[in-house]
């Protein structure tokens, strides 16, 4: 019996429970793979639902989220624990992609699905290895950074694409050396191994917003560069910020052009 696509997928959306989530979001990708998923064009996408979460993490705001030494224990799992939110605010960023945008081609929905899929393995990761610190998600305060650019550009799949896989989950191949190094030099290499797999996958992602950014561009016969970097000030997206992880980027899809704009970017901010 086949799985209704946009259905599956906000069910999953609106899980609290992050077991839930995280069954409903690997059942939908699993019948993916299988062909047992249905598309009902028929129904327009609700209104940008708030994502289901558990009571806690309390949000607060990016400024009022306490910054702590990871030498010490509890800043060791406080960075853990950002790291984990991250994950799980991606669940829900792949999974609306998947049930908002409609009118795509078929391997859209498939890519957005196997993100989710594998957002999922990350934060059950992370959170398994934030718990042998004695700590579980939900234990420190978060904020909805992500979710924020999701609901700002809830309207248009191209300002998505542009805009999430490819500023802010980009600007997590950034840091993902920094932070690598901060987990090893406390001798955690358990997390380290984590970000390895992490970053593997996220180059992944980020390559695939970059093909669909380039593909809806193409359809609406647009330049990608300069629209992007209109659509940069048009949402009020968080700036770039070196140092930018170029082999990381390059093997996500950002071409040599679009490299060497953020070298001079770079350059620019070290004078």
């Amino acid at each position: 019996m086949g799985i209704e696509l946009y259905s599956a997928a906000l069910a999953a959306l609106r899980a609290a429970n992050p077991a839930d989530k995280a069954a409903r979001t690997c059942a939908l990708h699993e019948a993916w793979e299988q062909g047992r998923v249905e598309m009902d064009e028929a129904g327009a996408p609700l209104p940008l639902p708030v994502p289901g979460r558990p009571a806690r993490p309390a949000l607060v705001a990016p400024q009022a989220v306490p910054r702590r030494n990871p030498a010490g224990c509890q800043g060791h799992a406080a960075l853990l624990h950002a790291l984990t939110h991250i994950e799980f605010n991606a669940i829900n960023l792949a999974l609306d992609a998947a049930y908002r945008f409609r009118g795509l081609p078929a391997d859209f929905y498939g890519d957005w699905l196997k993100v989710a899929a594998e957002e999922t393995l990350h934060f059950s990761l992370l959170r398994e290895h934030l718990q042998t610190l004695g700590y579980d998600y939900g234990d420190f305060p978060a904020h909805d950074g992500l979710w924020e650019m999701a609901l700002k550009t809830a309207g248009d799949p191209l300002a998505r694409m542009a805009l999430v896989p490819r500023v802010l989950e980009a600007r997590g191949l950034d840091a993902a050396p920094a932070i690598r190094a901060k987990l090893a030099g406390i001798g955690d290499a358990k997390a380290a191994a984590l970000l390895d797999l992490i970053e593997r996958d996220e180059i992944g992602h980020v390559a695939i917003g970059n093909r669909w950014y380039l593909h809806l561009c193409r359809a609406r016969g647009i330049a990608p560069r300069e629209t992007f970097r209109l659509l940069l000030e048009q949402y009020d997206a968080p700036p770039l910020k070196p140092p930018f992880n170029f082999a990381a980027r390059s093997r996500a899809g950002f071409d040599a052009e679009e490299l060497a704009w953020l070298q001079g970017l770079q350059a620019g901010a070290e004078r």
